[in-house]
Order: structure tokens, then C-alpha cells, then sequence
């Protein structure tokens, strides 16, 4: 074991966090590069590319239980987590160098739906990083003990995760989103497969404090994830309605039956929790909250260039577009105006991630006066602010560019605090398991992004993405409001430094 590790020093959070750091900068190389690929390379529509980005969730639903299952109970190639790790990134690696050439391989397979390619070839992407998810937070929670190490161990992960998704969109403009598919293949395999040789796992996770009667299968996690039935059937629902056109005249019942579900169960988890507390209701109550949040940041990551062609891009010169400048000062290329809108959507994220990177070092220390759920809350209403700022004043480059600010500080604590306080929720010989299951308030809330999409396919109105995400968050929030702050056991103090 290396000393780092026996110290629990910040160089080894930061090692740590490098395997979630591959997942990080392949998810910014999707959201960067797929939806502009399907829409501008192979002409598909907002549907068609809301529908290959629903092999993301449905790769979550099952790579990220069955690896949360698996992974908690056995032990190969020197760990619980390092194998699906490795095998993860290797399989990224593949995936991000076939999907440039979707049309050849239409033509090597005799397929001629180019929309069934993309879906298998996201479908592998996809199950490929949720295979690495789940064990890459997994580990921290397994590695550093409740409380503050734990949290600073999330913070340490966000901002190395952070400052790499900035890098990706930073290669997106400069040389392009085919380019930067082939960087990502090397740079995932580095970074998820290396790492993890150097981190010792523990081959015993607290298994005193599970009793050998108690049995977790499919069934048990069927039953956790009751709060996220609305978004699975509706999920359900799309998947079923590309392939069989009769069903299309449900779609706003479903829609509307769903998210009518999922708020009821808030409010009934609410009033479960105020007359019995426990940690189960809070777990649930965060899942649920958390799902809100999901629906409008994928939708986002998905239809954001949609919005940018339609409502931004009419208002501007694409020689004095900033966002182009990078690529035609670095390698001297013109700009066309499907580049331009890619250029635009990479700076926004951007600026997103960069946020996303700085801001969890702020957070935990307003967390360690107020609390995380507070600090929680709090980093929601400025992405909520920043959607509503987009929706109803964007209309030029710039617009943009202060909304993502915003909702980049949500975005910072969306993917490193929640995660600590839903840890302190579940037994910690399972916490693969749960990881696996509170994961599904990820993947199942991203099958909503498909409605999202049909609603403003149906209504031609491109204002309405940032309207919707910015209720969703709103929505999530209210949900937050009604969960206890955890009581930790670890009081140690611990910080994270900017510097070695």
C-alpha cells in the first residue's frame, strides 16, 4: 500500500479520483461531440438524437446494477472495483474510435438504419462508462471514511473530473468533435486503466454491520427504486414508440401520468419521513429529488446545439463569433455554421465544467457552516436562475455563456455533494449496490429527456428547453427542502489544497 494511502493525503484523493476523472472526460466527449455528429454529419432530427441518447440510460439500468450487485461481492485481478474499471475504459476506448464511422460500418454490416449504428455504438459507449461509474465513486466511498475525508474525497474527484471536461471542450473547438473522439480514446484508456493499479482495495468492507440473513437481488432493487417508476415506464414507453408508431397518441398521457406519479411519491416520501425518520425514507427522498435535476441537465446536454441554431445563431456574424476563434486562430480553419454551433455548445460546456471544477472547494466549506443539504439548495437556485436567464434573455453568444456560469455552480454540487450525503444513507458493505441503485436516479430521468424532446418537436418553440429545465431544477429543489442533514461520525477535519 503506498504511503499516500495509509495517510489518506490529498495526493491520494486525487489519485483516487483519476478512474472517475476517464468517466468524466468521456461523458464531456459525448455531450461535446454526439449530438453535433448525428445532427450535422448524418442529418437526424431533435427526436432521432433524443432517441440514440436513450441507450445511455438504458445501458445504466443495467451496467450500473449489475456491476453494483457484482461488484460488492467479488474479488479478481487484485480488487472489487479495479476489474469492471479497466474493462470499462478498454471498452470506452473502442467505442470512441467507431463512432466516427457509423456509415462504414452501416456498410460493412449491410444495416442501412443509420439510427440503429448510432444507438449500438452509444449503447457500448454508454455501457462501457456505466461500468466504470458505479465502481469509480464506488471506491472513494469504499477508500475514506464517513464525513468530511469522504466529502473532501467527492470534491477531490469533481475538480480533477472538472478541469478534464473543460479540457475536452476546449479540444472541441480548437480542432474539432471528430478529433476529439480519437484523443478521448487514448486519453480514457490512460487515466481509467493505469491509476488503478497503484490503489489497494480492502478485500473486507465492514461486514459486521450486515447480517448474513439479509439478501439483496433484481427483486430488492426493483423495490428501492418504486420513486423512479414513472420515469422507467415512461422510458419504457419511448423505446417501444420509435419502433411502433400506433403508440405516438399516448405520449403526453404518459408524459404527463409520469411526472405526475413521481411528484405524488415526493410528497407521500415527505410525509413518511415527518411522522417515521429513517434512513431509508432519506434515501428515497434523495433519489427522487435528485431525478428532477437529471431530466433537465440531460436534456440540456442533448439539445442544447438545437436551441443555439434556432434562437442564437440567426442573431449573429459567424465571423465575430468568440467561440470561433480559438479554432481559426490555432489551426488557421474557416468556420462554417454547423461548426459555429458546435463552437458555441463546446465554450457554454465549457464554461459549465470549469465552474463545475472551482466551485466544489467553495461549496465544502459553506457546507461546513451550514450544512451540504443548505449549501445543496442553495448551488440549485443559481442553475435555476441561470436556465430561466437563457430561456427568457438569450438571444445572443454571450447570453449563453452567463446562464451556463450559473448553472455551473448547481451543476458543481449536482455531482459532488449529493453523492456524500447519499452515502451516509446506506449500509457501507453494499455501497456498490446502492451507488448502483441511487445511479437510476441518473439513467431513468434521462429517459424523460426523450418527452422533452417530443414537446418541442411538437411546438417548433426552442425557448421551451430552458423553460422546462429550469421548473425540473425548481421542482428539485422543493424535494431537498425536506431532507436531514446527515449525522456523520467523522469529525476530522479535512481540507482540499489547490496545490501539491
Amino acid at each position: 500500500m503506498l504511503q499516500i494511502q495509509k495517510k489518506l493525503s490529498n495526493p491520494f484523493l486525487a489519485l483516487l479520483a483519476l478512474p472517475a476523472t476517464a468517466v468524466g472526460f468521456a461523458l464531456s466527449t459525448q455531450i461535446a461531440a454526439l449530438s453535433w455528429i448525428l445532427s450535422k454529419k448524418y442529418n437526424l432530427d431533435i427526436h432521432d438524437v433524443a432517441f440514440v441518447w436513450l441507450a445511455g440510460p438504458i445501458a445504466g439500468i443495467f451496467g450500473q446494477i449489475i456491476v453494483g450487485l457484482v461488484s460488492d461481492n467479488v474479488w479478481f485481478l487484485g480488487g472489487r472495483r479495479r476489474p469492471f474499471i479497466i474493462i470499462g475504459g478498454m471498452v470506452s476506448t473502442i467505442a470512441f474510435l467507431a463512432l466516427p464511422y457509423i456509415r462504414e460500418i452501416s456498410h460493412l454490416t449491410g444495416i442501412s438504419d443509420i439510427i440503429i449504428i448510432a444507438s449500438v455504438i452509444a449503447l457500448f459507449l454508454d455501457l462501457s462508462v456505466n461500468v466504470t461509474f458505479n465502481p469509480a465513486r464506488s471506491i472513494i466511498a469504499d477508500l475514506t471514511p464517513e464525513g468530511k475525508t469522504r466529502t473532501a474525497g467527492f470534491v477531490w474527484m469533481q475538480i480533477i473530473s472538472g478541469f478534464f471536461g473543460v479540457f475536452a471542450y476546449f479540444l472541441s473547438m480548437v480542432f474539432g468533435n471528430e478529433k476529439l473522439l480519437f484523443i478521448a480514446a487514448g486519453l480514457v484508456f490512460i487515466t481509467a486503466v493505469f491509476p488503478i493499479l497503484f490503489i489497494q482495495e480492502k478485500m473486507d468492507l465492514h461486514e459486521g454491520q450486515l447480517p448474513t440473513s439479509e439478501k439483496y437481488g433484481l427483486a430488492h432493487v426493483f423495490k428501492e427504486i418504486f420513486p423512479l417508476y414513472g420515469f422507467l415506464i415512461f422510458g419504457l414507453y419511448s423505446v417501444f414508440n420509435h419502433f411502433f408508431e400506433a403508440l405516438t397518441p399516448l405520449h403526453n398521457v404518459v408524459l404527463i401520468a409520469a411526472l405526475l406519479y413521481s411528484i405524488l411519491i415526493g410528497f407521500l416520501s415527505i410525509a413518511k419521513g415527518i411522522k417515521s425518520p429513517s434512513d431509508k425514507n432519506e434515501f428515497h427522498k434523495i433519489m427522487l429529488a435528485h431525478s428532477f435535476t437529471w431530466v433537465a441537465f440531460q436534456s440540456m446536454f442533448i439539445m442544447s446545439g438545437f436551441f443555439i441554431e434556432n434562437r442564437i445563431l440567426p442573431n449573429l456574424e459567424i465571423q465575430a463569433i468568440t467561440a470561433n476563434w480559438f479554432a481559426q486562430t490555432l489551426t488557421g480553419v474557416a468556420q462554417t455554421v454547423d461548426t459555429s454551433v458546435g463552437n458555441i455548445v463546446s465554450l457554454g460546456f465549457l464554461i459549465l465544467n470549469f465552474v463545475g471544477a472551482i466551485f466544489p472547494i467553495f461549496l465544502q466549506a459553506i457546507s461546513r457552516r451550514i450544512g451540504r443539504v443548505k449549501t445543496y439548495i442553495a448551488a440549485l437556485a443559481f442553475s435555476v436562475a441561470g436556465y430561466f436567464y437563457i430561456a427568457f434573455w438569450g438571444t445572443v453568444e454571450f447570453d449563453f455563456y452567463y446562464g451556463m456560469f450559473l448553472v455551473g455552480i448547481g451543476w458543481s454540487a449536482v455531482i459532488s455533494i449529493v453523492f456524500a450525503i447519499m452515502s451516509e444513507r446506506v449500509n457501507p458493505s453494499k455501497m456498490g449496490l446502492y451507488m448502483g441503485v441511487f445511479n437510476l436516479a441518473v439513467v431513468l430521468p434521462q429517459m424523460m429527456s426523450n418527452g422533452v424532446a417530443n414537446v418541442i418537436k411538437q411546438t417548433g418553440n426552442y425557448q421551451l428547453l430552458f423553460v422546462l429545465c429550469g421548473l425540473l431544477v425548481a421542482t428539485s429543489m422543493i424535494f431537498w427542502m425536506f431532507v436531514r442533514e446527515p449525522e456523520t461520525k467523522n469529525v476530522t477535519n479535512s481540507t482540499v489544497h489547490s496545490g501539491h
